[in-house]
């Protein structure tokens, strides 16, 4: 398969591994509603963020929409990913300008997307799809890289956004640019979208036929008579006799025997003058679905009501070039279920958490949200107030009163990375924090919601018939220095038991290898045995 080579290329290809787990502090005051409704926004790094966010939604998200910068050269977006390459450490920084002051603009551009792209695709569940937003300046070698990082098999569609309702004659060469893409991905080959509704209007029964409402259906169809001449026959009416022959080019969409049928069925509905055509009588009840395909063309309105929904929302010039609601809502509505979990890591003004609640609102729904906002006056001005009105209701500048759609969120920030630079756990770091940690990068799979739930326990989950424990800060009860922290034959007999493969985290081991095996137990210690990429 044909790849991408950039300049940096070779210093983020892993460099999603290679960032540090941190955790997240969460603001009261920022936040909505009840905070265990399972909706979050997050102010910070996206790369950092999602690395703090991999191991409770690994595997849990059902959509992911992003709108990354287009890289325009208009949009002053700044380089800012840390890496031991000497080429990416002296674009730390520096605003990402235009094509004649900025050279290796799009190299820049690659080296942001390839990890944060790496990273998403690890939240996706196996039926899960992502979305991503751009222009015509980036759209070829994000196609390459999502090939790269997704597979080229996983390509979904190249969806069309029209964005402009009036065309635009600034440009030198006089053409109006109306459009932006939006490119589908899926995790593995099992994302389906729901398809948009027939239209059954059509559908009505005015003949009380016990088969129920149907509608008229032409029966002829573009057959060239010299290549599918089957098609090309003359048949009657049972009763009168009278004859109808093909169309001369078109020919019928049956054969002969299939006809003759449809005619015993009483399907066919006979012309009532000279030179009529018969015409099919087609039910409800002969669809196979009453969704038809959905429009690689999308049905959505364009940026004007996009601007216009935000003014109405926090008042003019509040954030530049957002997207309609009704835009990502599509999206959602064809890619997600009423308990899916919907990602979106370039938050910008929280559009994807209104169209989550929006869709919610329309069809009783339980979605749920994950915003990612870098830029900190954004995401507390812009971001976390759109979605709060949006939520709870507000008073427009007519001084009217708006409804809220309902729901709430969790604002949280990015904390301490989980470990310091010696690979030691960092103090502070609360025993539900560092579970978390371990039995993701033990398992690959989130920790069990049963288990955050629950009394904190040593006892953190069973994935693939393997159960993990972690003894840490004295969560057996036991305060002193160590104390329950260490593997003993008096520790052992307190842990929920398991008749599987046991490992257990903790500071120390007092157990012979000979116990552990006759236990079925594979004992790790900690910090050094816990993986910290």
């Amino acid at each position: 398969m044909p790849t991408l080579d950039w300049i940096g290329r070779r210093a983020v290809i892993n460099q999603h591994r290679e960032v540090p787990y941190r955790l997240l502090r969460c603001e009261e005051s920022l936040s909505v509603g009840d905070a265990d409704a399972g909706n979050l926004l997050v102010q910070g790094d996206n790369l950092l963020a999602l690395k703090a966010l991999l191991p409770y939604y690994a595997g849990k998200v059902k959509c992911i929409y992003i709108d990354p910068p287009y890289n325009t050269g208009n949009e002053g977006w700044v380089y800012n990913d840390n890496t031991n390459s000497p080429e990416i450490r002296s674009w730390l920084g520096k605003v990402v300008g235009k094509e004649a002051e900025d050279l290796s603009r799009h190299d820049k551009w690659l080296c942001m997307m390839y990890p944060r792209l790496a990273l998403l695709r690890d939240f996706l569940t196996d039926d899960g799809v992502i979305f991503v937003s751009i222009d015509d300046n980036e759209l070829a070698v994000l196609r390459l890289i999502l090939d790269e990082i997704f597979g080229a098999r996983n390509f979904v569609a190249s969806f069309i956004w029209k964005r402009r309702t009036t065309p635009d004659s600034r440009n030198l060469n006089g053409i109006s640019s109306d459009h932006e893409s939006v490119l589908a991905y899926q995790r593995t080959e099992g994302f389906r979208v729901v398809g948009q509704a027939k239209d059954l209007t059509k559908y009505t029964n005015p003949d009380n036929d016990p088969r129920g409402p149907w509608m008229s259906d032409n029966l002829t169809g573009l057959a060239n008579p010299s290549e599918r001449p089957n098609l090309h026959y003359t048949f009657s009416h049972p009763i009168t006799g009278d004859t109808y022959p093909p169309h001369p080019s078109r020919g019928w969409i049956y054969g002969r025997d299939r006809m003759e049928q449809l005619i015993l069925d009483n399907r066919i509905l006979w012309p009532k003058k000279n030179g009529g055509r018969p015409r099919l009588k087609r039910f409800i009840s002969d669809m196979k679905s009453e969704t038809t395909g959905f429009s690689t063309v999308l049905d959505a309105p364009g940026n004007v009501e996009a601007t216009k929904e935000l003014s109405e929302l926090l008042g003019p010039k509040t954030f530049a070039f957002p997207k309609p609601s009704r835009l990502i809502q599509l999206l959602i509505s064809q890619s997600t279920d009423k308990d899916s979990l919907i990602l979106d890591s370039f938050a910008g003004s929280g559009t994807t958490a209104h169209a989550v609640l929006r869709q919610n609102a329309d069809d009783g729904g339980n979605r749920r949200f994950i915003l990612v906002e870098i830029d900190e006056g954004i995401a507390r001005k812009v971001t976390a107030e759109r979605v709060r009105r949006v939520a709870v209701g507000y008073i427009n500048e007519k001084d009217k009163s708006i409804d809220g759609l309902g729901g709430s969120f969790r604002f949280c920030t990015l904390g301490d990375p989980l470990f310091d630079e010696f690979g030691n756990i960092r103090e502070g770091v609360s025993f539900v924090e560092l579970a978390a940690h371990v039995f993701f990068t033990e398992t690959g799979s989130p920790i069990p919601a049963a288990f955050r739930a629950a009394t904190p326990s040593p006892f953190l989950g069973v994935h693939e018939g393997k159960a993990v424990y972690l003894l840490f800060n004295g969560v057996l009860g036991d305060k002193r220095p160590n104390g329950g922290n260490v593997l003993t034959s008096e520790v052992l007999k307190f842990l929920p038991p398991f008749s599987g493969t046991k490992v257990i985290y903790g500071e120390g081991c007092r157990l012979s290898d000979a116990r552990l095996r006759r236990e079925g137990v594979v004992f790790k210690q900690v910090p050094y045995q816990i993986k910290v990429d």
